[in-house]
């Protein structure tokens, strides 16, 4: 069955595999070397724009395997009908601009958030660049900070892990997919959990793109970047958009 799924969709869960596994049971330090730092972070580096979208969870971490495995599902659902119906070039074009799109709004968020942080630091007399230089993983030296009273070493610490903690995983490249999947097929009918009736994609996308945004400015995300989901599936409706006028040429 999986010899049946068009190549570029079956490479790309295939690479995710083999990324997974080697991570996790072989080199587990290429989550701080492939993962996506905030891109003033001194643990940022120009590859992870792309590296990123191959990391997931690690096993017994947060939502741990079942990261990765409702990601590949999803992409296996999605993906093969749209490969087919843009052609390779498009489709290897519409995954990865989703993933940049993901982590451009993502970061555009962080960018806000930790200006804030900085500029309360700033208001109570300290320097922020001490956490920029602490927050680095490889950093050896002390933690000590200059902030004495309870504001400023609760900003200091929301510095130090925003600086530190990465995003990662395919799901704003997969939302990407499921835009463009949404926009030149909005008719199609899929099954939900605990929905009984299929219903059409049209109207789950717009729901699910709303939730994403409030619980990505809202903070309640538990943990996941639901700002990406939005910043890819922005970046896939827009191309899909733009693709569908000439969609009978690809075929």
């Amino acid at each position: 069955m999986f010899n049946t799924i068009p190549s570029i969709t079956r490479n790309i869960i295939i690479i995710n595999i083999v990324v997974y596994v080697i991570s996790n049971f072989l080199f587990p330090q290429l989550y701080n070397t492939l993962s996506a730092f905030y891109p003033f972070s001194p643990n940022f580096r120009s590859w992870q724009t792309i590296t990123h979208m191959f990391m997931h969870a690690k096993i017994g971490d947060g939502i741990g395997i079942m990261h990765i495995l409702f990601n590949m599902f999803t992409l296996f659902s999605f993906g093969p009908i749209l490969e087919q119906s843009l052609g390779e070039k498009r489709y290897l074009i519409l995954y990865f601009v989703s993933g940049l799109g993901a982590f451009f709004l993502f970061n555009l968020w962080n960018f806000i958030e930790i200006q804030q942080i900085v500029s309360g630091l700033e208001g109570l007399g300290l320097n922020a660049s001490e956490i920029y230089a602490k927050s680095a993983i490889n950093y050896s030296g002390d933690l000590k900070i200059s902030a004495t009273n309870a504001e400023g070493q609760a900003l200091s610490q929301q510095l130090y892990v925003a600086l530190r903690t990465p995003m990662l995983g395919a799901s704003g490249a997969i939302f990407g997919v499921i835009a463009a999947f949404a926009t030149l097929y909005p008719e199609a009918k899929i099954a939900i959990m605990f929905i009984p009736i299929p219903v059409k994609v049209k109207y789950v996308l717009p729901v699910v793109i709303i939730g994403s945004i409030y619980l990505g400015i809202s903070g309640d995300g538990g943990g996941v970047a639901h700002l990406a989901h939005v910043g890819g599936a922005i970046a896939g409706f827009i191309l899909a958009k733009i693709w569908k006028k000439h969609l009978y040429r690809f075929n």
